[in-house]
């Protein structure tokens, strides 16, 4: 993050502002509406700024600015049509250690005003640092169609309750899970239809339910898609912010994992080659543990669950234990890698038909059926085939496909580091042995491939634009 989001209190602490012209009265209403103690040292003010001063909202000097008028404020905002006083007053508010906002210039500013949908005492606020001010208003535009005025009600319900809720409810685990219920269910639907005594009511018999002992928890399985965090279904999302603990492989970008409720512990379990940090059977231990700890258990991984993610072995564990377990389908990395990358995976007048298959090797061999892989009009995906893919490839043409059979390997399909190294079965080797690339890869195998650059859609940056998207998304 380029600023630490930060909600400050203000109530009635002396609140400077520099300047009273017209680009002054958004940065004034707003301290005013956190409650703020505005003084404002202005020669003149404009309208809608004098008006407020006859309001009795705030204090006004009428000079120029003096250095000691940042003695004893909490904060500053230089709003002045001069930017040679701007950037003073900035430089001077640094060296006194009081933050400052300075209009229309950003490198001067400590801290900025960002976009704030006010549902009080719900406040969201949206920034984009200072890279656009505009894009800013647009998600500020778009989110106060998403959050209905109601939300401030149902908080003030809640901070009504929470005393209570703290009493009833000893272990926190209990009280969030309480409160899931309520902010999701009946009680929250009655507050956003207006009938907030009907709310009241509902809230009390929440409170008077008793908890069941030795409470069982819940796994969910949920595939976290090939990389791109858009990718996510609303349900996995959903159960993403439900969970207690986490437990996440080495294919789940961070732009994904952040995605998951905040205070939720984070377990890795990652496999890769030749360096496992838990076994499959172990992680199969883990999450029946935690479950009868009575824990509601994301299990994320990469993909699918059930396309190469061991899913099944996993639930085959939870179902003889007994868990309650749910899984959430994710789109598989033949399907997102494919579709980023202009490939259609069947077509009409190339492949009638696709396979996907393993290539990860053991004791150096591939024991895959080749003579089916060799058949013409198909299409075959090889998973975790980049070590393997000098096997791969003398298979298939050992077996009769042409080495001129188009091949398509695909580094960290989906994401901004996305990257496509194409050719045939007769030289895709020695381009990645050149080039070597980056894992996760995926290897395409048919006529489809030549569609590629037909159907190329999703552009990558260029080096230089990913090293810099590298710093804001390093994994994603």
């Amino acid at each position: 993050m380029e600023f630490l989001p930060i909600f400050l209190d203000v109530k009635e602490k002396p609140c400077l502002v520099v300047g009273g012209g017209e680009i002054a009265v958004r940065k004034i209403t707003n301290l005013r509406r956190a409650g703020a103690a505005v003084r404002v040292v202005a020669p003149a003010l404009a309208p809608a700024v004098g008006e407020l001063l006859a309001a009795g909202e705030i204090a006004h000097e009428a000079r120029q600015f003096r250095d000691e008028d940042l003695v004893g404020t909490l904060l500053v905002v230089a709003a002045t049509d001069d930017r040679q006083v701007n950037h003073r007053i900035a430089e001077l508010a640094r060296t006194a250690g009081v933050p400052v906002n300075v209009v229309d210039q950003p490198d001067d500013c400590s801290f900025l005003m960002p976009s704030v949908i006010d549902r009080s005492p719900v406040v969201v606020a949206v920034s984009t640092g200072t890279a656009s001010p505009v894009l800013a208003r647009l998600l500020r535009t778009r989110l106060e169609a998403m959050i209905p005025a109601a939300y401030g009600r149902l908080a003030e319900l809640c901070a009504a309750y929470r005393p209570r809720v703290k009493e009833r409810f000893t272990q926190q685990r209990d009280r969030r899970r309480f409160w899931d219920r309520v902010l999701q269910g009946g009680v929250a639907e009655r507050v956003f239809s207006g009938h907030l005594d009907e709310a009241q009511g509902a809230m009390e018999r929440e409170l008077e339910q008793d908890l069941p002992e030795n409470t069982l928890g819940e796994v969910y399985l949920v595939g976290a898609g090939p990389g791109d965090a858009d990718l996510l279904t609303f349900r996995a999302l959903r159960l993403m912010q439900q969970a207690d603990v986490v437990v996440y492989d080495r294919l789940v970008a961070s732009s994904i994992l952040n995605k998951v409720r905040r205070d939720a512990q984070r377990m890795y379990v990652g496999k890769e080659r030749d360096n496992h940090v838990m076994r499959q059977t172990q992680i199969n231990r883990l999450l029946v543990d935690l479950a009868k700890q009575g824990q509601r258990v994301l299990r994320l991984k990469g993909g699918d669950p059930f396309i190469f993610g061991r899913g099944g072995e996993e639930i085959d564990t939870l179902a003889e234990e007994q868990i309650p377990f749910q899984v959430v389908p994710g789109i598989t990395a033949a399907s997102g890698c494919a579709s980023y990358t202009g490939i259609p995976l069947t077509h009409r007048d190339y492949a009638q038909s696709v396979t996907f298959v393993t290539g990860h090797l053991k004791d150096n061999t591939i024991n895959l059926n080749w003579q089916q892989l060799a058949q013409p009009h198909q299409t075959v995906v090889f998973y975790m085939g980049l070590v393997g893919l000098p096997v791969i490839v003398d298979r298939l043409i050992s077996h009769g496909v042409s080495p001129q059979m188009p091949v398509a390997l695909i580094q960290q399909g989906t994401t901004h580091k996305q990257r496509v190294y194409s050719g045939t079965l007769s030289d895709i080797v020695a381009r990645v042995q050149r080039d070597p690339p980056q894992p996760p890869t995926l290897v395409i195998v048919g006529e489809v491939v030549k569609l590629r650059e037909r159907f190329n859609w999703f552009q990558t940056p260029l080096p230089a634009e990913q090293s810099a998207m590298a710093a804001i998304f390093p994994d994603g």
